[in-house]
């Protein structure tokens, strides 16, 4: 709106545009060639004035206003009976709303230097008095108007903090509400999901070493399963509602709490360098590799123990998945689906991606810039 009223003038702007222009108009039919050349010059610089009011960062150039209001002075001298006061008058009340204190005064005294070469030019010294009157009204209507604009300012700016400092205190008051949702869902939720995945995991020994019957060792395996996805999803909905986001080593951490709580398994995460925030899309896919690095254990090498290594470089992070089969496993015939998916989302960031076994189980190991 703001750019608008700057290319295009609003009609107030025109008529106070008009205070300035038309006495210059109506003093052209006696105007000579020094007349000619103020109306000329006032006309120029008095076009900035149309966006007098639309300017609140910077105001106009007080040399540009007091250049107006000098030649207006001279030609109302030069020119008798003319409207020339108007425009000079018009432009002192601008000075004194929008200038600083130097250029009210430069104006007013102006405005007095143009009065009195008016009354001795003309030698009409008994005109001076109403017409310095008719000024001191002009300066008192400038400082009143811009006393109101100052206060309608100030009014506003303490209703925009006003505002402002509202939706600070509601927002402020929706997070301290969230964060209680969130401890009470980590204290009761998780802790208790926690707590089932252990007891599953040493009912699943118990049953192990009892002889029970597989289809009651695999409804346990089944239990404990959803149990461990469940505590990695409630841990996802705690880090939600505390707008926390969360770092790539503590999800990588989860998963492979997830897989030991699911296979019995050793599994570490071993953290080199200073860790630090990632792009999502990084994160995004060092988490899916931990995560199909995972899937393609548990399906080709039950219960083998895993290592993750996450490391922080000064470009770029790397991320080594091996699992520990204890022997060197064949060579795959081809990619699978998962690892294909891997190597693809990895290309897209610019990175690396390496695939194959390794001395004693299969090894992953992907670089991506961070």
């Amino acid at each position: 709106m703001t750019t608008r009223r700057a290319r295009l003038p609003q009609a107030q702007a025109w008529l106070r545009w008009a205070f300035v222009a038309v006495p210059m108009f109506a003093a052209m039919p006696r105007a000579n060639t020094l007349a000619w050349i103020l109306i000329g010059i006032t006309l120029v610089l008095s076009v900035p004035l149309l966006w007098l009011y639309d300017i609140r960062e910077r105001t106009l150039p007080p040399a540009l206003l007091l250049a107006v209001l000098l030649c207006a002075g001279v030609l109302w001298a030069l020119v008798p009976n003319s409207w020339a006061s108007v425009t000079m008058f018009s432009c002192t009340f601008f000075v004194v709303l929008r200038q600083a204190i130097v250029p009210i005064v430069l104006a007013v005294a102006l405005d007095l230097g143009a009065i009195a070469f008016w009354a001795g030019y003309h030698d009409v010294w008994e005109g001076a008095l109403p017409t310095c009157t008719i000024l001191a009204i002009v300066v008192l209507l400038g400082l009143n108007r811009r006393t109101r604009l100052a206060r309608i300012e100030q009014t506003e700016l303490a209703l925009a903090r006003a505002q402002t400092a509202t939706e600070e205190h509601a927002r402020a008051a929706a997070l301290a509400e969230r964060a209680h949702i969130a401890r009470e869902l980590h204290d009761v939720l998780a802790h208790s999901l926690a707590g089932l995945s252990l007891n599953l995991q040493g009912a699943r020994l118990m049953l192990v070493r009892d002889g029970a019957s597989p289809d009651a060792v695999a409804q346990i395996e089944r239990a404990q399963k959803l149990a461990s996805e469940g505590l990695a999803e409630a841990r996802k909905a705690v880090a939600a509602l505390r707008e926390d986001a969360v770092p790539v080593e503590r999800t990588i951490a989860d998963l492979l709490a997830a897989y030991r709580l699911d296979s019995g398994a050793r599994a570490d995460l071993a953290v080199e360098g200073e860790p630090r925030e990632l792009d999502p899309a990084v994160g995004t896919a060092l988490v899916r590799a931990v995560q199909e690095a995972l899937a393609n254990t548990r399906k080709h090498a039950a219960r083998a123990d895993v290592d993750v290594t996450l490391g922080y470089r000064t470009a770029e992070v790397a991320l080594t998945v091996a699992d520990r089969q204890g022997r060197r496993p064949a060579d795959a015939p081809a990619a699978g689906y998962g690892l294909r998916g891997m190597s693809e989302r990895v290309a897209l960031l610019d990175g690396q991606f390496e695939s194959g076994p390794g001395e004693d189980g299969w090894r992953i190991h992907l670089t991506v810039p961070a």
